[in-house]
């Protein structure tokens, strides 16, 4: 009875040693489940410098002291450059452009010959205050403004003046692919007016203004 008391325990013991040595052979792929953690993926970078092409149209008005006021329209055209700083998710930032402009107006009210004026290019210098959402930036956009104003009466020699004045709008730029973007945007400039005199056809002062509104598209590279 001893004995075969004595076996069957020898037996067990043999038996837990040889589980205890497969369990330590097992592969770690019989462990516990191995989850990899995400992979963070940082939004697209605004900040930094970036170079462009606008184009679009406008619409405005002129007025002339003896012709009253008239609309203006016609394309816009050029080149933009800029520089942003990004915080978070906030941007503020610099940009300029300069514009051909083909907008344009003429009246025959007061002024049977035709009184007309027109804007040939027209630049801008502004501060761009945005919000972005990933890679959707709505922003807010204003500063100064330069550009000609060109006044004409048939028969008269007509006169042209550069002007600075001040331009406010909004628009939202969309990253599409890598470093590249496209915008839409609103622009309200206003180059104030100067004095045509005798070279528009008066013996005394006749003060031409401009003022339009843009609505234009444009693509960036980001560097």
């Amino acid at each position: 009875m001893k004995r075969m008391l004595y076996r069957g325990l020898m037996v067990l013991a043999a038996a837990a040693v040889a589980s205890s040595a497969q369990a330590a052979d097992l592969s770690p792929g019989y462990g516990s489940p191995y989850y990899k953690a995400p992979t963070y993926s940082p939004g697209f970078g605004w900040g930094g410098f970036y170079l462009g092409l606008n184009g679009g149209g406008g619409w405005g008005r002129s007025t002339w002291d003896r012709a009253g006021e008239f609309d203006l329209s016609g394309g816009v055209f050029g080149g933009t450059a800029g520089f942003g700083w990004q915080f978070g998710q906030v941007l503020l930032g610099i940009e300029g452009d300069v514009d051909w402009s083909g907008m344009s107006g003429s009246t025959a009210v007061a002024c049977p010959a035709g009184c007309s004026t027109q804007n040939n290019w027209l630049g801008t210098v502004r501060g761009r205050v945005g919000y972005a959402f990933d890679r959707i930036l709505p922003y807010i956009t204003g500063g100064i403004a330069a550009g000609d104003i060109s006044a004409s009466t048939p028969g008269f020699a007509g006169a042209s003046q550069t002007n600075l004045g001040w331009a406010l709008g909004a628009g939202v730029e969309v990253a599409v692919y890598q470093s590249w973007s496209i915008k839409a945007e609103y622009l309200h400039v206003d180059l104030g007016s100067f004095n045509c005199a005798l070279a528009c056809g008066l013996n005394s002062a006749d003060n031409v203004s401009f003022d339009a509104n843009l609505l234009r598209g444009g693509v960036n590279y980001h560097f």
